[in-house]
């Protein structure tokens, strides 16, 4: 909706679109506050184009190890394209409320270098838009640590359960696919 009500009135002067407005594929529309930061995560300006898997954490879940796996995989592939980005979330009723307890968790505990967002709502109504749409284009997340891998063109190709280890040979092909995707 906010969409529109910033093209309506650029079209109706005929002025262009924003480029990002005509190019940025509705999964990466939006922003997420990045984690223990002041700043934001602009998903369409950091995302788009790139190969993504996205994943919502919990740091008291026993799928928390799965970080340093996730970390692998972003270590692995970064370099061809790959972006990893971490949403913590309390859906599941397993992450801390304080930020600076999440932090720790990701970036001491487990060396995470992808991009983490602040904790937000994944699942129902109060659900974010970036999870809303992966939800729409396969299926919600069904506890912590679901992954969606995500192609060039911001279309979901793969989604995998929290039981699927960062280095599952099914995700693994999943991620070279989106990798191998064209822009």
């Amino acid at each position: 909706m906010w969409l529109r009500a910033l093209v309506l009135p650029i079209f109706l002067t005929g002025l262009a679109l924003p480029s990002w407005a005509a190019e940025c594929p509705v999964l990466l529309q939006g922003e997420l506050p990045r984690l223990r930061s002041k700043d934001s995560i602009d998903l369409c300006q950091q995302f788009s184009g790139k190969p993504l898997v996205v994943v919502n954490t919990a740091s008291f879940c026993g799928f928390t190890p799965q970080f340093k796996g996730l970390e692998a995989l972003y270590q692995r592939y970064r370099e061809q394209g790959l972006e990893v980005l971490g949403v913590p979330s309390d859906d599941f009723k397993q992450e801390s409320d304080d930020g600076e307890e999440i932090a720790k968790v990701c970036y001491v505990n487990y060396g995470v270098t992808f991009s983490m967002s602040e904790t937000q709502r994944i699942t129902g109504p109060q659900a974010i838009p970036l999870f809303k749409e992966l939800t729409a284009q396969s299926q919600a997340p069904r506890w912590n640590f679901s992954k969606y891998v995500v192609d060039r063109q911001g279309q979901v190709i793969a989604s995998f359960s929290s039981r699927t280890q960062p280095d599952d040979l099914a995700l693994i092909a999943a991620v070279e696919q989106a990798i191998a995707s064209v822009p």
